[in-house]
């Protein structure tokens, strides 16, 4: 496995968010703010902050793959390169963009190496914190570089997490709504990375989660199981970027995870 400065990570991110991400925070213009796809948010900090990530990622390792969110808008071709046989980057320049036009607190930096269907090392900054969480296959899950374990609980009544509320296949719609009421608490930080990072941690204890763009759950789903904690889908398989994937349960334990998975009568 190839391996990689952890600091020269960090100083991509943090000069992205100095130069770039930082000073359009609060401070967009109405031509700074765009639609793609008809729906989803994009901004002139995204777009730039991708460019910079590329330019400097590929230059840890040239030749490489690179995955980007604003990239696949135009170009939806670039999922091919998870199939071959190199190193890829893919990245999310801002997770959390509707957080970030508005001004709220919670948007991060994500990136994360793979090859082929491992995913070797993630990294999910948080520009207005400068936190630097990250994730390295069989080493573990690190926040400024120390390590952290999970928080494992098994009562579904005492969780608090989230649950996607567009894109369920109608065999589930009505399952999910209901499943809402087991819980403690269910709200979404409308941030996934944040998401990870908490769930890692055992501050939340899980996530339900549909239509998953790579960008925005391979650097996630690293960090969460080097932690200490279990993804599983509603076909009781782990996450595979190479697959589409329309479902995913991402928690504290395995056990916890089953036990959701019985209530959807999965």
């Amino acid at each position: 496995m190839v391996s990689i400065k952890q600091e020269d990570i960090y100083d991509i991110c943090f000069n992205i968010s100095k130069n770039i991400i930082l000073p359009k925070y609060q401070n967009l213009k109405d031509e700074d703010i765009k639609y793609k796809n008809g729906s989803d948010l994009v901004t002139s900090a995204d777009i730039a902050s991708e460019k910079e990530l590329k330019k400097n990622l590929l230059k840890i390792i040239p030749y490489s793959g690179f995955v980007g969110e604003e990239e696949y808008s135009t170009n939806h071709n670039i999922l091919k390169l998870y199939k071959e046989d190199d190193y890829c980057w893919t990245v999310d320049p801002i997770d959390g963009t509707t957080n970030f036009v508005k001004g709220r607190d919670k948007f991060a930096i994500m990136i994360a190496l793979t090859k082929k269907d491992e995913i070797l090392y993630s990294w999910i900054y948080k520009p207005l914190e400068n936190v630097m969480s990250h994730a390295i296959l069989n080493e573990g899950s690190f926040i400024n570089n120390k390590k952290i374990k999970t928080k494992v609980i098994n009562n579904l009544g005492e969780a608090i997490g989230s649950i996607s509320t567009k894109y369920w296949d109608e065999k589930y719609l009505d399952k999910i709504k209901k499943l809402k009421n087991e819980f403690a608490e269910v709200k979404s930080y409308r941030c996934i990375g944040y998401e990870y990072v908490d769930i890692g941690l055992g501050q939340r204890n899980f996530a339900i989660l549909s239509k998953l763009s790579p960008w925005d759950h391979i650097p996630g789903v690293l960090f969460a199981r080097e932690a200490g904690c279990s993804d599983i889908d509603f076909n009781f398989l782990p996450y595979n970027f190479t697959k589409k994937n329309n479902n995913l349960i991402v928690g504290n334990s395995k056990e916890f995870n089953l036990q959701i998975l019985k209530k959807l009568g999965a």
